[in-house]
């Protein structure tokens, strides 16, 4: 995902219905056919699909104007003109419909295979066979097709996951859901190796648990300080958290604090979301002293101490996950 974008606006137009059509019957022994013109066809909707498939919006970011087709005219002979095709407009799960001008809410796409027709086309226009009657047999007037709609929508992803890794920039994210899941996110030994959201699924028996890896916090971060404030609405619909803190930094006691406040002031209810502080590259330690000084800090706090190298304490870490996702605390 070297291409992420979880931003787009879109302008958006259904389809004018077609005319209907004036015509009279012209046939050899009936010197004066009444009235055949057919009505117009319906213009085409704007429709939004879900598609599992999708990870991101770059594909609508290179079309950001979309118009369905116009209903045909109606033909002589009674024949209905031909309905004009709608549009399909895939997003992942987790998009959100908002309207570009005001910000309100317009649709929350949460399930896979889920269908909202937006913009409904045109009704085309009747025929003048519609409009003979007693006093005009012969009317020599058809209605206009119905015009379509348009709007001006901004479409936002919000990844939906079961857990959230939070943390500064290589404090061991990637490396994690490397190692616990299929997903295959750059890893190296510097800061901001991830600079997009990446996602990963635990499987535990016959349960997949969805981890997403976003880009690291520096403090400042509400205040647009680095990448991840940017990212942390990717996690705002997790059922947990985990905290990941570097014990080899030597100022590893204040990182949590840190996180939690620049997290509590993009949303404080994603503050207060159940979560496990994770002491990590606990390979890299003389002794574990750093990881009892964590749990003395914060004995409230469910604490536990990994290596994704060695793969040290990676059972009870799957194991506190499978009881987040369920929601158990």
């Amino acid at each position: 995902m070297h291409h992420f974008i979880d931003e787009v606006i879109l302008e958006l137009s259904s389809g004018s219905g077609g005319p209907g059509c004036v015509s009279f019957r012209r046939e050899k022994y009936v010197p004066k056919g009444g009235p055949d013109g057919g009505d117009g066809g319906k213009g085409g909707d704007v429709i939004f699909v879900v598609r599992r498939n999708l990870k991101t919006l770059r594909h609508l970011k290179k079309n950001p104007i979309l118009k369905a087709q116009n209903g045909f005219p109606g033909e002589g002979a009674l024949r209905h003109g031909k309905d004009g095709e709608s549009i399909e407009i895939p997003v992942p799960p987790g998009t959100v419909i908002k309207d570009a001008e005001t910000g309100e809410l317009l649709r929350d796409f949460t399930e896979e295979g889920t269908s909202w027709v937006f913009l409904t086309g045109g009704r085309g226009g009747k025929g003048n066979a519609h409009f003979k009657s007693a006093r005009n047999q012969a009317p020599r007037f058809a209605q206009k097709g119905q015009s379509g709609k348009t709007a001006r929508v901004k479409v936002e992803l919000n990844i939906i996951a079961d857990i959230g890794f939070v943390g500064f920039p290589n404090a061991g994210k990637s490396s994690l859901l490397k190692v616990l899941t299929n997903a295959k996110p750059e890893v190296a030994p510097y800061p901001f190796t991830t600079k997009t959201p990446h996602l990963g699924v635990l499987t535990v028996g016959d349960e997949d648990i969805v981890l997403a890896d976003i880009p690291g916090i520096l403090e400042g971060a509400s205040t647009g300080v680095g990448l991840g404030i940017k990212f942390l609405k990717h996690i705002s619909r997790t059922k947990g958290l985990a905290f990941l803190i570097d014990l080899s930094q030597p100022n590893y006691l204040g990182h949590f604090d840190i996180l939690l406040k620049e997290v509590g002031e993009f949303s404080p209810e994603l503050a207060r979301r159940k979560r496990v502080l994770v002491g990590t590259k606990v390979d890299l330690l003389e002794s574990l002293q750093p990881l009892e000084e964590l749990k003395c800090k914060y004995p409230e706090e469910r604490v536990l101490g990994i290596s994704s190298i060695t793969r040290e304490g990676l059972d009870a870490l799957v194991q506190a996950f499978v009881r987040l996702a369920k929601d158990e605390g």
